[in-house]
């Protein structure tokens, strides 16, 4: 975006700028003559070392809350979150699901809430591909896999 030079695809620069143009231009317009009517805007991005410096400039977005990756429990409540979309192999069955032991997976430490997602999206094409009716232990072990060596290798932006 903007004066910091992110990259783009496809043309789609000209199209950030506009975004940005439209998203300053409303935002330099937020006055009430009514002094006891407060506007938040929250804005989140993945990305902020492209953000243009004027979205950042003083008046516009003021404070700054980092979220950081998901604990343990967290990430096991967010793979469970997504796994409600699909056909789960019950815990206790053969390929059952043992949640601990798949959020315990030492690539897991470094996973988002996307990434978390794109395991359980990653797993249910294994099954498919195996022509497996459920998703099992074994595709998530697979799916963590695949996600952390394409995460190692930049591809998880394209994912």
């Amino acid at each position: 975006m903007g004066a910091s030079g992110g990259s783009s695809f496809g043309g789609g620069c000209d199209e950030r700028e506009q975004t940005l143009n439209q998203l300053l231009t409303e935002m330099d317009g937020f006055h009430s003559s009514n002094q006891h009517v407060t506007i938040v805007v929250f804005a989140a991005t993945n990305r902020p070392d492209v953000l243009d410096p004027a979205l950042l400039r003083p008046g516009r977005f003021d404070r700054h809350v980092h979220v950081g990756l998901p604990d343990r429990d967290g990430r096991e409540a967010i793979l469970k979150l997504h796994a409600t979309k699909i056909q789960l192999a019950k815990e206790g069955t053969l390929n059952g699901i043992n949640w601990k032991h798949v959020v315990k997976d030492k690539f897991m430490n470094d996973f988002s809430g996307a990434d978390i997602e794109n395991v359980v999206n990653e797993a249910a094409f294994l099954a498919v591909r195996k022509n497996d009716v459920l998703v099992g232990q074994n595709h998530l072990m697979e799916a963590t896999e695949k996600i952390a060596k394409m995460k190692l290798s930049g591809l998880h932006h394209v994912l």
